[in-house]
């Protein structure tokens, strides 16, 4: 499948913003009284913000192919 250049940065738009909000969230969490109550969403936290990490680079990697 392929997507325009406006598609990608609208992409990485959308991401950028889920992974400021799971970042906050993290931080909340790590910061309860007893975080390892929690260990589980910080689990799902952390794994969620290496997977659009993952797709940011994806995605920039493909809006070079554009630049050329």
């Amino acid at each position: 499948m392929e997507y325009t250049k406006d598609d990608l940065i609208e992409a990485r738009r959308q991401i950028d913003s889920t992974l400021h909000k799971l970042r906050e969230a993290l931080k909340t969490l790590q910061a309860k009284e007893n975080p390892a109550r929690y260990r589980s969403q910080i689990t799902l936290a952390e794994r969620r913000i290496r997977a659009f990490e993952l797709a940011n680079v994806l995605i920039e990697r493909e809006a070079n192919i554009y630049r050329s």
